[in-house]
């Protein structure tokens, strides 16, 4: 009984722990834009595959000059990093992300706990969208259907007309695509859905509110932070409207 205690004591004092680090993640430094969170009706579904696509989204109102100065290459890449910085700080440092050449590694505190692994990222841009996208590879949370290659983990920004002549806005997406859970195939999707799903969901809110701040990440690898690397970026696709309808 007294290890039950200690057990719950320790969770009950780690949760805490982490919505205190939520909290002040959001409350610092000062805002610069508004956000505002504007999932899909249906912002996560399963197939019957046990395919998993999860859309967390939100319209962030900002000064045009703001958004004008940021809207480059390089700062895509920052806005990239700075996602997997969020997720360290929230997860009070217990997952982390490993840097190689041709992938990303999200560990728990260290190697060999590699919870997802990813492609390196590749990235789209033109005057209104862009495009970072993460290929799922494999993983201890990525069950042996998901690794095909064809989930992904995926950060779109799109401009959108302006609020007024001094006022701008831009939508932000955070896309799960085609992730096959270890969790869901191992256990049951009602676990999946209570605990993984739930979580990701909690984190990725907290993240798009953070970008109030406009407080982005210098890049690890810095892939665009040489002038001449900006025009190697290709354009994003047009979207499909089969797929602009069902989100």
């Amino acid at each position: 009984m007294v290890y039950i205690a200690t057990g719950i004591a320790a969770a009950a004092a780690l949760a805490l722990a982490w919505f205190g680090a939520l909290g002040r993640l959001l409350n610092w430094p000062r805002r610069i834009a508004k956000a505002v969170l504007v999932d899909p009706a249906q912002h996560t579904t399963m197939d019957e595959r046990g395919a998993v696509r999860s859309i967390q989204a939100a319209d962030l109102t900002l000064p045009a000059a703001a958004l004008d100065e940021i809207w480059s290459p390089r700062n895509l890449e920052r806005l990239a990093r700075t996602y997997w910085r969020f997720l360290t700080r929230a997860t009070l440092g217990l997952i982390r992300v490993k840097y190689d050449d041709d992938e990303r590694a999200v560990v728990l505190l260290t190697r060999p706990f590699v919870l997802l692994r990813f492609h390196a990222p590749e990235y789209e841009m033109n005057a209104t969208r862009g495009v970072v996208r993460w290929r799922i590879a494999s993983g201890l949370l990525v069950s042996r259907a998901g690794h095909d290659g064809t989930g992904y983990l995926q950060i779109e920004v799109e401009r959108c007309a302006r609020v007024d002549r001094t006022t701008a806005r831009v939508h932000v997406e955070v896309e799960v695509a085609n992730f096959y859970p270890a969790l869901a195939s191992g256990v049951a999707r009602w676990f999946y859905t209570a605990t993984q799903s739930r979580i990701h969901v909690i984190v990725t809110h907290a993240f798009l509110r953070s970008l109030a701040r406009l407080d982005l990440a210098e890049s690890v690898v810095g892939r665009y932070a040489a002038p001449d690397e900006v025009d190697a970026v290709p354009d994003p696709p047009a979207r499909d409207p089969r797929e602009t309808s069902a989100v």
